[in-house]
């Protein structure tokens, strides 16, 4: 059976940063818009607590070396994900006014940050940026 290439993981802190510029970026917007600050404050609340779990997921080893590792990773970004997704949705359902805004922070920083972990993997001239 052949192995199959992979790029290695990227090990950084840039896909972290670009959505913590969004989640503090969209701060004024709340006050421009006059939406609730409070939503705004659940959305950067659980953006700290999901990159504190993203902190301690980023220093377990993982790899074909350490199957263990990549399967403990690989359910922890799976429940970091579910947690806010939970989070924002009972929320929302409490209060729209405020989970409606609280779920677009969200999803706008998560998106940067997935998309910024995507050109790490696979831009910067084809190998796993830093």
């Amino acid at each position: 059976m052949p192995v199959l290439a992979t790029h290695p993981v990227p090990r950084t802190y840039r896909p972290a940063a670009v959505g913590t510029i969004v989640v503090v970026g969209a701060l004024p917007l709340f006050y421009v818009a006059g939406w609730p600050v409070k939503g705004w404050v659940i959305a950067a609340v659980l953006w700290a607590v999901s990159q504190g779990i993203a902190l301690v997921l980023l220093r377990t080893p993982i790899g074909m070396g350490n199957l263990a590792g990549s399967g403990a990773v690989a359910m922890g970004r799976l429940f970091r994900s579910m947690l806010a997704m939970v989070v924002l949705l009972v929320v929302t359902t409490t209060n729209q006014s405020l989970g409606v805004p609280a779920a677009a922070v969200y999803a706008a920083a998560f998106s940067a940050e997935f998309g910024t972990s995507l050109f790490a993997y696979y831009g910067e001239g084809g190998e796993a940026g830093s």
